[in-house]
């Protein structure tokens, strides 16, 4: 037996609430003249009330057949699944019923309103056919006024996006114009670089050509013609630092 906060019954009894109140309320709606303002307003609160009892009662058919196809892991078995079944079958006739009443007495309501109305205008020999061609041609000329002024706002927006178009394609072009001059700097930097890196190889060739070139002459001289090349490159220094600095 499945327990009583057993989230179904929880459910279960707010919806049986709202079908009392709802029951209650029609129990009103009969009782009330069908020229009362109050009849309209407890129509509006009946459909209401239908309404939302009857999705209340949809999304529990929802929970049942999803509890229906593993029944033993919610606990519960086939007798009480069809138990809720019949419950929320019996939920939805109660509410179609209120709702169908309703329906019916407010169809019946506007039948007889309009059969009282087509009364009042004969008794009243109310010129119908002359004000119904008057208003024709007021509708016929409102409705030319509406399309005329529909048009000259439709040619507007086209004048609007033809401006707005025109500007975007003069700033693609300006932007396609930068992307290019962007394109031939980098072209023109790439270039450099590679130069600058012939010219460093080169250079490091010539370098380490002469460096071999020393290291032969600094061998071949040995210890007395080193010192004596060093003394030569220290006065060399000398007289070029005063030429620098003091001429």
């Amino acid at each position: 037996m499945p327990s009583a906060k057993d989230p179904f019954y929880v459910v279960k009894e707010e919806i049986q609430e709202s079908i009392d109140t709802l029951q209650s309320t029609f129990h009103q709606w009969e009782s009330t003249p069908s020229d009362n303002g109050e009849q309209v307003q407890l129509t509006k609160e009946l459909f209401a009330g239908c309404e939302s009892i009857e999705w209340q009662v949809d999304e529990l058919d929802k929970a049942i057949s999803v509890a229906s196809t593993d029944p033993a892991w919610y606990g519960i078995d086939e007798v009480e699944l069809e138990s809720r079944r019949r419950w929320t079958s019996s939920a939805r006739s109660q509410v179609g019923t209120v709702k169908r009443a309703v329906e019916a007495g407010k169809e019946s309501n506007r039948t007889s309103s309009n059969s009282v109305n087509g009364m009042r205008r004969e008794l009243m020999r109310l010129p119908n056919s002359h004000q119904t061609d008057r208003s024709n041609q007021y509708t016929a000329q409102h409705n030319d006024d509406f399309i005329a002024s529909e048009s000259d706002r439709q040619l507007l927006l086209i004048k609007q996006q033809d401006e707005e178009l025109d500007e975007l394609s003069v700033s693609v072009q300006r932007i396609g114009g930068v992307g290019l001059t962007i394109h031939d700097e980098l072209l023109g930097q790439e270039r450099i670089i590679d130069e600058l890196g012939t010219e460093m190889d080169s250079t490091k060739t010539r370098l380490d050509f002469v460096q071999k070139k020393v290291a032969l002459v600094m061998k071949k001289a040995g210890a007395k013609g080193q010192i004596l090349m060093i003394l030569f490159l220290v006065i060399l220094f000398l007289v070029l630092f005063v030429l620098v600095f003091f001429t």
